[in-house]
């Protein structure tokens, strides 16, 4: 690719464009932000790393839009994070405003570009971006399910004190309590996870996972995670900019599979050039059945929050 921007020069966008430039993913990363002088700094310091890393990827800053005219691809970062006193609808209303005005202006200067979304809440977000650039569902996805994805292969790596590279799974649904880890397709070096653990232990896992993001802003206070939620955003980015056609849970536009449609849920997508080529539907149990339509009924609910709130 020949550019990438990445909008937020927060923790999870900065880091998010140091990964996509030592990786070398596009021949310019730029960095913009609403904050004079903070996109500019981080991008100037990244690139003066580049020596030391060895990576030819031009990084730079700024917080004008024309600096990502002609972006092959975007990654989303922008977006509040909750603060004393401000409700979830306040945060879900805001953060949707600044999605609106990032998707207008990148349907301005970037009208072909394919769109990653990281802001939160994640499912939502996607869903007003989509709306906002009017881009097709191939070009907007969203990252969570590579997120809650590697939390879950984190735990069951530590569980069972065995290389994460041997562990596969696949977490489905809404990027947050309603998310539903397959314990049915979790396997290590092709063992069914069933052999290795007993049941109560799997569902610790799980639980652990889906507070993954909780237990993270627990022990940080006054801040989120990062460093793993900008790794599986490059992820996504190097599976789009290098055509490699990966296999990936990531929120997409439903269209009827799964039996649902209009809203964005975590499924198994296919990524390659041209963004999100296709959907997999896989055999569910009941159960897993049940909990990913309990995950879509509430993003649905959430959606329709946000209607009534800009209504």
């Amino acid at each position: 690719m020949r550019k990438i921007t990445v909008v937020g020069a927060g923790n999870v966008g900065a880091t998010c464009a140091q990964r996509l430039a030592e990786r070398e993913l596009a021949q310019e990363v730029v960095l913009l932000d609403i904050q004079e002088g903070i996109p500019e700094g981080k991008a100037l310091d990244q690139w003066e790393s580049a020596p030391v890393e060895g990576f030819d990827t031009r990084v730079v800053g700024g917080t004008s839009y024309d600096l990502a005219e002609g972006s092959d691809l975007f990654v989303v970062t922008a977006g509040l994070a909750r603060k004393p006193g401000m409700s979830r609808d306040d945060l879900l209303k805001t953060n949707a405003g600044i999605v609106r005005s990032v998707g207008s202006e990148i349907r301005r200067v970037a009208p072909d570009s394919i769109v990653v979304m990281v802001s939160n809440p994640l499912d939502v977000m996607s869903y007003v971006a989509k709306e906002a650039t009017g881009f097709p569902r191939e070009r907007v996805v969203g990252m969570a399910g590579v997120l809650d994805t590697a939390r879950y292969r984190s735990f069951i790596a530590l569980e069972l004190d065995v290389s994460v590279e041997d562990v596969q799974a696949l977490v489905l649904g809404g990027h947050g309590d309603t998310m539903v880890p397959l314990a049915s397709y979790t396997t290590v070096s092709g063992i069914p996870l069933s052999q290795l653990l007993p049941r109560d232990r799997i569902d610790a896992l799980v639980d652990r996972t889906r507070k993954g993001g909780a237990e993270i802003v627990g022990y940080l206070k006054t801040g989120s995670a990062y460093y793993a939620p900008s790794s599986a955003s490059v992820q996504m980015v190097e599976a789009i900019a290098r055509n490699k056609r990966r296999i990936l849970p990531c929120a997409a536009y439903l269209e009827g599979e799964y039996g649902e449609e209009d809203l964005y849920l975590g499924v198994p997508c296919k990524l390659g050039e041209g963004g999100l080529q296709e959907i997999l539907e896989v055999e569910l149990t009941q159960d897993e059945r049940q909990a990913l339509k309990k995950s879509a009924e509430h993003v649905r609910t959430t959606i329709s929050t946000l209607a009534s709130l800009e209504g």
